[in-house]
This record gives structure tokens, sequence and C-alpha cells, in this order.
């Protein structure tokens, strides 16, 4: 199984907010310096989300993700507001590895399909779900499109990857929502990478046990309850 400590940004620096409100904020500091940590500690990949590119602001960040891909010899993921076919070009060309596609996944699905032609697997979706819906616009709106229905979609498209996360698990230190990432993996043959939630060892085992292809860890690697080192050993 694939580790992704996650890297949030937000006016360039490190950043954790809690269920994804911008008002509920802890700064770690500088993201280069982070991203550096979490490869010294054996990270092979690192998940990047630039939260001022959600809001609006896609240029405010744009540097910082720069240096920490010149900065480390890992593959890098990027999402957070990439809405274009520009702004995935622009993130590509500073050598970001994968992006990873959010709200236009499933406002624009011709855009969602005309990304995965041009760009294979270099595009992954975020699926975003409250209670099993899919949530988007930054988790404040519940959409009527089921989540495993969604991914039937993207799966039909060509999408190889997707970031899995159950809102009511990010950032809680709660545990993972096992039962629905089973289900949502067997169900499919799309890489799915579990994110929210993921605070222990024992989570990390019944990820791996389940198949699941990846894992992004957040809050529980910046607060200490988890050391990667240890992550990275096990898997």
């Amino acid at each position: 199984m694939n580790i992704f400590p996650a890297i949030d940004i937000r006016n360039q620096q490190s950043v954790r907010l809690l269920q994804g409100d911008y008002d509920q904020e802890t700064q770690y500091g500088n993201p280069v310096e982070m991203a550096r940590r979490w490869v010294n500690e054996g990270a092979t990949y690192l998940h990047i989300v630039d939260l001022d590119a959600a809001k609006g602001n896609p240029s405010n960040n744009l540097e910082v993700i720069k240096q920490i891909v010149q900065e480390v010899e890992v593959p890098i993921q990027v999402g957070g507001g990439i809405r274009t076919d520009a702004r995935i070009v622009e993130l590509l060309e500073i050598g970001v590895k994968r992006v990873i596609l959010g709200t236009a996944a499933v406002k624009e699905p011709d855009f969602v399909k005309r990304s995965v032609e041009h760009f294979g697997e270099q595009v992954v979706v975020s699926v975003d779900a409250r209670d099993g819906y899919v949530a988007t616009d930054g988790w404040t709106e519940t959409s009527t499109l089921r989540a495993l229905d969604f991914v039937k979609e993207l799966e039909g498209a060509g999408v190889q990857t997707i970031v899995y996360t159950d809102i009511s698990k990010d950032g809680m230190l709660q545990g993972p929502n096992l039962q629905e990432l089973n289900y949502m993996n067997d169900a499919t043959s799309i890489d799915v990478i579990a994110s929210g939630g993921v605070t222990s060892m024992d989570d990390i085992q019944a990820l791996s046990g389940m198949g699941i292809y990846g894992a992004i860890i957040g809050k529980a690697l910046y607060e200490g309850r988890i050391d990667l080192k240890a992550v990275m050993e096990e898997v």
C-alpha cells in the first residue's frame, strides 16, 4: 500500500483545516521544510492541497509547490481548484506527477473525459462524500449523486485513481470509514486512495488488509499520533 503524507498549503504556510473549515486552521510552518521532513522519514510520494487555489487564487502558492518539486526526489500529486486544461498543464510543467480534480469533476464530466484523454493516469479525481453522497464546493454543498454511482462514471471515463474522503472523518482522528472504503474498493476496479481519519497503525493495517491502493495521512502525522518511519516499515 502507498502512503501519502499530506501537505495542505494556505498563504505559503503548511496548515490543517478541521473538516475543511477555513476558520478552524492550525499552522505548521514552511511547506518546503515539511516536505523534506516527510521524505527524510521515508515518504515515497507526497499529497499536496492548494487551499488558496481551491478558493480561486491559483497563483498564491504556485512558487511554493514548484520549490517542493525541486527540493524532493519523490513524485507529488496536487489538488485544489484545478478547473481548466491550462491549470493542469501549468502544474505538470513544473514537475507535478499527478493532478487531482475535485468539484470540477462533478460539475463538468466532459472536463474529466477530456483530461483523461490528454493526460491519462496523471489525472486523479477526488471523491468527497457525506453520508454516501458526493459533496462539492469545499464540502459546503451535498449533491444528490451517490458516491458509488459517481465512481462508476469515473471508471467508465477512464479514470484510474481516486482519492476517497469521508468528510465526517476528516481531521477528527477517529479512524477512516473502513466499511465504505471496502465497499468502494470491491465495487470498482479503480485504485482507491483513502483519505480522512487515518490515525493509527491499526488503521494502516486494516486498509492494507483490504487491498486499498493508498492512504493519505494528515493531522495524525502533524500531531505525532503516528510515526511515518514506522508506517513505512509496516507497508
